[in-house]
């Protein structure tokens, strides 16, 4: 199992020197890979709900100043030399097609083919509007159109691909990414949708156990999900057991309740040795991936907490 945490990319921890200690002290330590969220404007006014909170209150804490995301990989590629870097997620309809696969393809060349692509549709309709992008309702099926065409651009020595949102011919695309066919495709997202997605495309699904339309909480939750997701994969014509399984886990320990409303006990809750216990569970079924993201008000108060949390925690998974 590997385990990542996430690289500042708004407030005070973002600064250059900040951003660029924690990653290379986070690869010191022995991280696996780091995790950079997206958001290219946030909009003062947002009526959309955050799928990621009981409340749909996007946090407070996110709505500063936030660096662009791909250009925050790949200053970070530059510190680092075998941190992985995901994309947590990059909302795929937010930058044109042929543009964000040449991005993501210098990413993988640059960094000796470190990059893992997480992905997902978007949930915020005033961003869409702000960036001029294809419109809000039709975010899924742009989704789904670009990752052909990033999968054509990345593998074919003569691109060509004609759909409803994409047109290209006659180009050369070089160079192509690092990693063969492509850089790892992990699909963010608990719907329907998304899990239909991973079954079709994915490399690795992504989810994220706390939207309260889709709980993964509780193990029977996230073993439901996985069955469902394994079931899709089947009818997609691709074999289930190379299906990568990761998970993101906002936070942990005594501040969850010990107990999902659905009346099991809360993954990751409780005290150290319980945590401990859920990372060893969810190794033994599989998952292959786990990432957190951290707190502290200055790099050395989140450095500490990571050190702490990979000695008291990690280090007996």
């Amino acid at each position: 199992m590997q385990f990542g945490f996430g690289a500042p990319v708004s407030g005070p921890l973002s600064t250059p020197d900040n951003l660029a200690r924690i990653a290379i002290e986070g690869e010191a330590m022995g991280y696996d890979y780091t995790t950079i969220s997206d958001h290219v404007v946030i909009p003062r006014d947002i009526r959309a709900k955050y799928p990621y909170s009981d409340t749909g209150e996007f946090p407070s804490r996110s709505r500063g100043d936030r660096h662009e995301q791909l250009t925050a990989v790949a200053f970070v590629a530059g510190k680092t030399s075998r941190l992985r870097l995901v994309t947590s997620v990059t909302v795929v309809p937010h930058r044109p097609v042929v543009l964000q696969a040449k991005m993501l393809a210098t990413i993988d060349v640059l960094s000796n083919g470190r990059l893992t692509f997480g992905i997902g549709a978007g949930w915020m309709k005033e961003e869409f509007e702000a960036l001029g992008v294809p419109p809000f309702p039709e975010r899924g099926a742009v989704t789904d159109e670009y990752l052909d065409a990033f999968r054509e651009l990345w593998t074919k020595d003569d691109p060509r691909f004609a759909g409803r949102h994409v047109k290209f011919a006659d180009i050369l695309f070089e160079p192509k990414p690092v990693q063969k066919p492509h850089p790892p495709i992990w699909v963010g997202g608990e719907s329907g949708p998304a899990l239909r997605r991973t079954a079709r495309i994915g490399d690795a699904w992504y989810p994220i156990g706390t939207n309260p339309q889709h709980r993964l909480d509780s193990m029977k939750r996230f073993e439901a999900g996985v069955d469902r997701l394994r079931r899709l994969t089947r009818e997609a014509g691709r074999d289930p057991s190379k299906m990568g399984l990761a998970y993101r886990i906002t936070s942990w320990g005594k501040s969850l309740p010990n107990r999902a409303d659905g009346g099991e006990r809360r993954l990751f809750s409780g005290e150290t040795a319980d945590v401990v216990a859920d990372l060893r569970t969810f190794r033994d079924f599989g998952v292959g991936y786990v990432d957190f993201n951290f707190e502290g008000a200055t790099a050395d108060a989140m450095l500490a907490n990571m050190r702490r949390f990979r000695e008291d925690v990690l280090a007996k998974v």
